[in-house]
């Protein structure tokens, strides 16, 4: 297509949308994740070793550790290490400004990306690449700058991640194609030296954040000789292997709680929820306003017939991603096929990794994992704006400015949304109101800020709608052990207390109110809890070893011994149950020698 703008002032253009976007969050606060990314991750803290970073996981746990997310990704960690040394400190408005100048670089160099995509390598007779940037460039780059799923991306710290990756993912795939200046990407002369350079970039990506890898995959999908193949073959599994070792112990362990249609005992119905959630992400995409910062526990109910009418959903989605295939393999356009295709392969790939088809992932839907896939979304729209049929070409160029400031305000709108947690949450209730958690950080929020009688209101919520969820899927009580124990004592205490007013006989809530009562010395009270525990679920080691180290700081050491002995008859390997009780013995004997 023709031209609007020069290179420079089409670039200039887009990072001007993209801060006007979401300048708006410079000044939030930390919030939701990070917490435990940053405020509470002593990687970033300058007095801990350097080496900490290749050691443990974003959220600096150690890798080998079983509770670690094998999210490896030291890079983006470094970055956050770099914001608090230059600010002396754990100060907010370092870490957005740089979040917000990353989101105006990679949009802006979304023009060259979407320019090499449609294009190709158009070169002039000197082989130097043409700088130039069709309409249909510029208009994809606008939308992918201005898109709000980008939000959780940007405006949330964390989101640092998704930014960085996109970034080097971007600098891997130019490098590529600069293998190729003058040449042409079906010509077997290519530069060795710009493969190497894109190959570590790639590598970077991946050390940013795991999608980065899927830079390979695409360009793999952009054709080339066998040689050039088997180089990015080699090098991809090579970075798999190493990504793979990383991890140390395996995959991360998650809960139903997390992605519960990967729990789900029928095949064909895990198949269906997968796609349901897919044509989630896809309505994200073509209807940014509905969004949340969390989708788990409840947000999207699953699909438990073939009967349930949500089906739909995912046949739209099939018919649709059917016919842009259709179109992109058969069209006698060649430019619409080119266009079609990569803008399809740059939608689907980097989505691979949080698609469950792998490995199972630890969320039901995540707009963060957004941030790349967006990138073909918009390609595919700015083209089929750019060339719809001629008796509405009077009316596209409004529809499309309309569009675009549309979603200029809902950026806005959304980011102010994200500077706080109270606004956070608080704009969650009316998109995900089964949603426990969201109830739950509503409550904690006021809590926190010294307004108690608001807060039980939703905590009462947040119990209600999961014990609703344990009755429907017959489970425990994990959910509520999950809220109980992200939550101080107090606040622990009066959330177990009102869940067992709904479920009064799940002894799992009753050992966890029980192991919160004993850290507040309300000794009796916790007695009572895991002994009416252990009437109904008597062989529970963990209950009655619980309960030893009760009475041990109690000072009913006779009592402490017995119970010792139960939980170690039923399980030997209790973990800390043997070291108590041979302190346990100690303390009797020495108790012994002084009486006698």
């Amino acid at each position: 297509g023709r031209q609007w703008l020069g290179p420079l002032y089409s670039r200039l253009l887009v990072a001007l949308v993209s801060l006007i976007c979401f300048i708006n969050s410079y000044d939030g606060d930390f919030v939701f994740d990070d917490s435990e990314a940053i405020l509470n991750n002593k990687d970033l803290n300058p007095d801990t070793p350097l080496s900490n970073i290749w050691k443990n996981d974003f959220w600096g746990s150690n890798l080998s550790s079983n509770s670690s997310h094998k999210s490896y990704r030291p890079l983006t960690v470094l970055t956050f290490r770099l914001n608090y040394l230059l600010a002396g400190g754990l100060y907010p408005v370092g870490f957005h400004v740089l979040n917000i100048g990353l989101h105006c670089v990679i949009s802006a160099l979304m023009i060259d990306v979407f320019a090499t995509l449609i294009g190709g390598l158009a070169c002039d007779g000197t082989a130097k690449r043409l700088g130039h940037v069709p309409k249909a460039s510029l208009l994809a780059a606008l939308f992918f700058a201005a898109h709000p799923v980008h939000t959780e991306s940007v405006a949330g710290i964390v989101g640092r991640a998704d930014l960085l990756c996109a970034l080097f993912f971007q600098l891997s795939f130019l490098s590529y194609c600069r293998a190729f200046q003058g040449e042409g990407m079906k010509s077997d002369k290519f530069s060795v030296s710009w493969i190497v350079v894109s190959l570590l970039l790639c590598a970077v990506a991946m050390l940013c954040k795991e999608q980065g890898i899927t830079v390979l995959v695409g360009v793999w999908i952009s054709r080339g000789l066998i040689i050039r193949l088997a180089l990015l073959l080699f090098c991809g599994s090579l970075l798999l292997y190493a990504r793979w070792r990383i991890m140390g112990t395996g995959p991360p362990a998650f809960t139903e709680v997390d992605n519960p249609a990967s729990f789900a005992e029928n095949v064909f119905l895990r198949i269906v929820n997968y796609n349901y959630y897919y044509s989630l992400n896809a309505w994200l995409l073509l209807c940014p306003w509905w969004l949340c910062f969390d989708w788990s526990m409840g947000c999207v109910p699953l699909i438990k017939s073939a009967g349930d009418w949500r089906i739909v959903w995912l046949l739209l989605l099939w018919a649709c991603l059917i016919g842009l295939i259709k179109q992109a393999l058969c069209s006698p356009d060649s430019s619409k096929r080119r266009t079609l295709t990569f803008g399809l392969v740059l939608l689907v790939i980097p989505f691979l990794p949080a698609s469950n088809l792998f490995f199972r992932v630890g969320f039901v839907i995540a707009e963060r994992v957004l941030y790349l896939s967006t990138a073909g979304y918009c390609l595919v729209l700015a083209y089929a704006g750019a060339h719809c049929c001629c008796r509405w070409r009077k009316h596209k160029v409004a529809a499309m400015l309309a569009l675009l400031g549309m979603n200029v305000v809902r950026c806005a709108h959304r980011s102010q949304q994200w500077t706080s947690e109270q606004s956070l949450f608080t704009s969650a209730l009316s998109v995900c109101p089964l949603n426990a958690k969201v109830h739950y950080n509503v409550g904690k929020n006021l809590a926190d800020h010294g307004n108690q009688s608001a807060a039980i209101k939703y905590y009462r919520e947040a119990v209600r709608y999961a014990c609703c969820k344990i009755l429907w899927e017959n489970k425990t009580a994990l959910t509520l052990d999950l809220i109980i124990k992200h939550s101080n004592l107090a606040q622990a205490e009066l959330i177990g207390k009102e869940a067992l007013k709904i479920l009064p006989k799940d002894h799992t809530i009753m050992f966890s109110l029980a192991n919160v009562l004993g850290k507040q010395q309300k000794y009796k009270e916790s007695e009572g809890f895991f002994l009416n525990a252990l009437k109904i679920n008597p062989n529970a080691a963990s209950c009655h070893g619980n309960l030893a180290v009760l009475y041990h700081r109690w000072g009913k050491l006779d009592l402490a011994k017995k119970h010792y002995e139960l939980s170690l008859k039923l399980d030997p390997k209790a973990p800390g149950t043997n070291e108590n009780y041979n302190m346990l013995k100690r303390k009797l004997e020495q108790r012994q020698r002084t009486a006698g």
